[in-house]
């Protein structure tokens, strides 16, 4: 994908309130209207289903980045599908054209691939916007932790700053 990317990541679980599906439409859509190409783990589970069902409906090309070993649930109608063989590879290939990161309330998997674009972008490494949707006061602790590793002298101050939180979609279409 050239251009600007938007990777979101974001649940595989069907057991989350709805609330964060309808979030999570909104987020997209309003990364489509910014001519935005969307990128997700690409499978028909949960809210990776419904970030690329919105960004089809959208008229936006998308990207799946897939491990081999979940081959039963690629999502059907990506534009472009990219297999990996580990859960590693896959963040890597995420990032690859990425403009900017999205986690929306997800699960461990999504902090994980959030902290480690955090991580790449304190050091440099990955030049995009790295942002968490707070639907809902969502992501709140996560912020009181980042502001406590500030307190204790475990993060500086202006690696703080690349960790950016949206409380609306009109916030988040601010940053685009």
């Amino acid at each position: 994908m050239e251009g600007k990317v938007a990777v979101f990541y974001c649940s595989a679980s069907f057991d989350i309130d709805p609330k964060y599906n309808q979030a999570a439409r909104e987020y997209v859509r309003a990364a489509c209207r910014h001519g935005y190409a969307i990128s997700s783990g690409g499978t028909t589970k949960g809210t990776m289903k419904v970030v690329v069902d919105t960004a089809r409906e959208c008229g936006a090309p998308t990207k799946g980045v897939i491990p081999r070993f979940m081959n039963e649930v690629v999502h059907p109608d990506l534009d472009e599908l990219i297999w990996t063989d580990t859960m590693a590879e896959r963040k890597e290939r995420l990032r690859d054209d990425a403009t900017l990161v999205v986690a929306l309330p997800g699960g461990i998997g999504t902090l994980d691939e959030w902290f480690e674009t955090l991580t790449l972008a304190k050091l440099g490494r990955f030049a995009g916007k790295v942002i968490a949707a707070n639907v809902d006061g969502f992501y709140d602790h996560l912020k009181e932790l980042l502001d406590t590793y500030v307190e204790q002298g475990m993060l500086d101050r202006k690696s703080r700053g690349l960790a950016l939180f949206v409380d609306s979609v009109e916030e988040f279409e601010a940053l685009l």
